[in-house]
């Protein structure tokens, strides 16, 4: 089943935020990822205006969006981000599908 990546970033040093943005794509392939949305126009409706990047991906499934997140080569592009304060990031996997109960 297919499953997302819901990501928030808020970027503290372009710069070396970018040595991690621009490795993601080919990353992101290898995996089957699919960009549907990565940065762009965005307008928080409700909650904390914080945030101020938005990604999400899709993958063909669950395993695929989480081989990705645990590979070394995400491992060691995302390591540019988490250090030193370059972004605060947010990333959720979420499956395909409403789950919601109807009773």
């Amino acid at each position: 089943m297919t499953a997302y990546w819901l990501a928030r970033a808020k970027i503290n040093d372009y710069d070396e935020y970018m040595k991690y943005a621009t490795k993601v794509p080919a990353i992101l392939e290898k995996f089957n990822g699919k960009v549907l949305t990565r940065g762009g126009n965005s307008k928080t409706l409700e909650g904390k205006d914080y945030f101020e990047r938005f990604v999400v991906i899709e993958f063909p499934s669950m395993a695929d969006a989480e081989a990705c997140f645990n590979s070394d080569e995400y491992k060691a592009a995302a390591a540019f981000r988490r250090q030193n304060g370059v972004g605060d990031n947010e990333l959720t996997i979420v499956e395909a599908g409403d789950l919601t109960p109807t009773a």
